[in-house]
């Protein structure tokens, strides 16, 4: 977490002060400025940090800590060559710190006393546009989170991406605003100071954060900000002007921007208002559990990577974002899926777009480069390579549209083309006036073609004939005094000069000057000489005057076209999308999901994306069908032993959803996906000792969240619920889940419950929609081999002990245990305590006790409406229960 920086007493003891260098009163003055940033502070030709700064950049940069001659503390230093900056900053701002770069104002050779120093750009985790900081696939998000406000109950939130210019804003419950943390992970996190016990109890201490003052986390702030900036009357237009919290942490984010010296931000066309309702619920441990873009576990491999083979790093962060914000809406997933299917089917078409954009680059970052200033002579001849790809894609689409216009997906295809610009001026003037090879600053000459300035021509003439001209001066002078081993050479001290070896001293003319001597040798100037040496000199700076002025003309242009390439990059994304999605699935073999309105889930010989592509060479993955609805098949209790195939069942039924749901085909056979508006995870579990929470506290408080956030088109994934407590309690407790999901009186979500208590198997003769199921397994001798099939009926087996067996247990453990076994088999308990099942009182009401016409029932609902489940603890919960059954009787 980013801290201000300390301010010691020491800093303003008069002695101090006394003993203060202009240069360290002037370091000190700026580093007030900017507290809580590491300031790199230039000094010729390095960057310097020093005190605190110096033993942060010293540890994260592994480079020396030194210290000035008093030795004291506040006189340490680290320091690094400034060229070496793209090395190092990237590596400070990953390490979470916020970086001032302070750099030299004028030319220290005409500076009056001490050099002008300023601080030009303040670099933090969420806010850069250097490439080597930027992940190509992934965003960068930095993220306001407003608490203050209209209401308590509803928290804001806004998203920025300042390399693309992506603007985001919404607002929720706190539980939305955590699962939109988890979804875009913002590399830096503001919030209001006031507010910072709020943060850390609801979203933890993961992020990078900086706290601002409360002031500006008001509407009355930063409404006036956002509409300064783009420009309108309100914000109606972009669909935020209900969005009142929102609204703040979107004026916080542009308040900060300024205050991180990024004030050029034309680029930050529009604000978009993310929609709550628009998307799939994925709760974080939903994200987490499904690692749909980050494994679990080193070395894991998330869905991210089996599908993302984009060709663009637009594609790439699309696709990133499509995984974790699923639609809803079936005409919007049916348009992506047909679309998919016109690629699929047209092979030719998708592999000459493709071949296109391999070659376009990250046009999206490239513009934004624009729009800030900060593009140089490389980046813009790579915005005109990617350019030049815009109309061929264009005119290669529209080509194939004239052919296979009739198939589906060939109207939402033609929309994408209709919106590509070509940009063809702005194309022209940079193939006109850029060389095709250029410099990567702009100091340095060589970046103009000929012929578009006459004085530049003329000076690149003066400037590029100097070699002839000082052949023949060399040669004139060897021939006139007979030196023939004479040369003309350059160096910075003494600019051009005639070298003599001390064996023809004596032939030297009069009219040379002399002005360096060597051991072996003398060196001369002329006025000849002089006068050509000033001519070059100044023709070179004239050129670089003039060059610099061209490009920036060019850079001028370049901003006239921000929103049209922005709209460029964004369909580029989508056909890249789009097109990998062909790809994937031809190569994988998946097949296009049929998307229903109904609630039925059927999947014909699914498999899980992932796993599939990690077997081994020549063994095939073991295929499953499924079917899910909410009038007969409603919950599945699948038991079977540990390796068996349980988990990866659930989270392959889980993958296909969601991967139908972004417009993506499936790995099955065939699949019919009626639309899930949220899908909930309980698999797996890792504790939080550090936070004092035990395996089973994590699976309690994940599985709460399931059951109070129910929908009738939720599809519920739950695995070994209750393991991590006593037998029985566990049993207890997932049979009271089974039987909570069954009767609920409102939604019947589609529920898999994978189990090791088969006494699970019972429910199914009580409810009508609850089937049992079991991984199959095979007995050969004493051994098992996992089928990985799924198949009607529950297992009675639970085969621990040969699960034991294969991981490496040692014999005489599988022994003893196999004999203990025995043991507790012979007597009769197990089958008592069946019956005892059998005979339990089931609770299979509709849960609808309530809306009898009973006060005392009334007077219980009135009471647990007022009831707050989370601030309760375990023996609060029980005396509240103790006290509703006395109001019964």
């Amino acid at each position: 977490m980013a801290r201000p920086s300390k301010n010691t007493d020491t800093d303003n003891k008069p002695a101090k002060k006394a003993n203060e260098t202009p240069l360290a009163k002037q370091y000190n003055q700026i580093k007030i400025k900017y507290p809580g940033a590491l300031l790199l502070f230039r000094v010729g030709d390095f960057y310097e940090t020093f005190g605190e700064d110096a033993v942060t950049a010293s540890k994260i940069l592994g480079i020396v800590l030194t210290r000035r001659n008093n030795g004291t503390a506040d006189d340490q230093l680290a320091g690094f060559p400034h060229h070496s900056l793209d090395t190092y900053l990237p590596k400070l701002v990953r390490a979470g710190q916020r970086v001032a770069i302070c750099d030299q104002l004028e030319d220290p050779a005409t500076a009056k006393g001490i050099v002008k120093r300023g601080v030009t750009e303040l670099v933090t985790p969420g806010v850069s546009f250097n490439d080597n900081v930027l992940d190509v696939k992934q965003n960068n998000y930095l993220a306001s989170i407003s608490f203050a406000g209209f209401s308590k109950d509803v928290i804001g939130i806004s998203f920025l991406d300042v390399s693309t210019g992506e603007f985001l804003c919404s607002q929720g419950s706190a539980a939305y605003i955590e699962k939109l943390l988890q979804s875009f992970m913002p590399s830096e996190v503001l919030y209001c100071k006031k507010y910072r016990q709020e943060f850390t109890q609801l979203f933890g201490d993961k992020f990078n954060t900086f706290a601002l003052e409360e002031w500006v986390f008001t509407y009355d702030f930063a409404y006036p900000l956002l509409i300064n900036h783009f420009k309108t009357n309100s914000l109606k237009g972009f669909g935020v002007e209900t969005l009142n919290e929102g609204i703040i942490a979107a004026g916080v984010i542009l308040h900060y921007l300024a205050e991180t010296e990024h004030r050029e931000v034309g680029h930050i066309v529009r604000i978009n208002r993310l929609e709550e309702d628009k998307y799939v619920w994925l709760d974080k441990f939903t994200i987490r559990n499904l690692e749909l873009v980050h494994p679990q576990q080193e070395g894991g491999v998330p869905l991210i990577n089996i599908i993302d083979q984009t060709h663009t790093p637009m594609g790439a962060r699309l696709l990133r974002k499509w995984l974790v914000l699923p639609l809803k809406e079936k005409s919007l997933i049916q348009e992506r899926l047909n679309t998919v299917a016109f690629f699929k089917k047209h092979l030719e078409l998708r592999e000459t777009l493709q071949q296109h954009l391999k070659q376009i680059g990250d046009l999206e970052r490239l513009i934004s480069k624009v729009a800030v200033r900060r593009i140089n002579p490389r980046e813009m001849l790579q915005l005109k390579k990617a350019l030049s790809h815009i109309e061929p894609i264009k005119g290669h689409i529209q080509e194939a549209l004239l052919d296979f216009g009739n198939d589906l997906g060939a109207d939402v295809l033609k929309r994408y083309a209709d919106q590509l610009n070509p940009c063809h001026f702005l194309l022209e003037k940079i193939q006109k006036e850029l060389r095709d090879e250029v410099p990567i600053v702009t100091n340095q000459g060589n970046m103009i073609r000929e012929g578009v300035d006459e004085d530049l021509d003329a000076l690149l003439k003066v400037a590029y004939s100097g070699k002839d001209f000082l052949i023949k001066l060399q040669n004139r002078e060897i021939e006139r005094t007979g030196i023939t081993s004479l040369k003309i050479s350059f160096n910075k001290v003494f600019g051009y000069y005639l070298e003599v070896t001390n064996s023809h001293k004596d032939k030297v003319p009069v009219d040379w000057i002399r002005k360096q001597t060597l051991v072996n040798a003398e060196r001369y100037i002329t006025p000849e000489l002089k006068e050509y040496e000033e001519t070059i000199i100044g023709a070179e700076d004239k050129i670089f005057v003039i060059e610099q002025r061209i490009f920036n003309d060019l850079v001028n242009v370049a901003n006239e076209y921000v929103l049209q390439i922005q709209q460029n990059a964004r369909m580029i994304a989508v056909l890249d999308v789009l097109t990998n999605f062909a790809k994937v699935a031809e190569k994988n073999n998946y097949t296009q999901p049929n998307v229903t309105d109904t609630k039925i889930l059927e999947i014909k010989e699914g498999r899980h994306p992932v796993i599939e592509q990690q077997l081994p060479l020549g063994e095939a993955y073991v295929p499953n069908d499924l079917h899910l609805d909410d009038a007969e098949q409603q919950i599945i209790i699948i038991t079977g032993p540990n390796m068996a195939g349980k988990s990866a069942l659930l989270r392959q039924t889980a993958l296909i959803v969601l991967m139908a749901q972004i417009g993506c085909f499936v790995p099955a056979q065939a699949a019919e996906i009626g639309i899930v508006d949220k899908v909930f995870t309980r698999v797996g579990a890792s504790d939080n000792l550090s936070k004092g929470e035990s395996t089973f506290m994590v699976e309690m408080t994940e599985t709460a969240s399931i059951l109070n956030n129910l929908s009738d088109r939720s599809l519920v994934l739950m695995d070994e619920i209750g393991r991590g407590t006593s037998t029985y309690d566990g049993v207890s407790i997932a049979w009271a889940i089974a039987e909570y999901l069954h009767n609920h009186s409102h939604f019947r979500p589609k529920t898999l419950f994978a189990t090791h208590y088969h006494e699970l198997n019972e429910l199914t003769t009580d409810f009508k929609r609850i089937k049992n199921f079991n991984v199959s397994v095979k007995e050969v001798g004493n051994k098992i081999i996992f089928m990985r099939k799924l198949m009607e009926g529950g297992s009675e087996h639970s085969f621990g002990i040969h699960v034991a067996q294969l991981a490496g247990m040692p014999v005489s453990v599988v022994h003893r245990a196999n004999e203990i076994l025995a043991e507790l088999e012979r007597n009769r308990s197990k089958e008592q305590h069946r019956t005892t099942i059998k005979e339990m009182p089931k609770q299979n009401y509709q849960m609808n006790i309530f809306e009898a016409s009973n006060p005392k029932l009334e007077k219980i609902q009135e009471a647990l409406k007022k009831l707050d489940v989370n601030t309760l603890s375990p023996i609060e919960a029980l005396l509240k229960l103790n006290e509703f059954k006395k109001m019964l009787e």
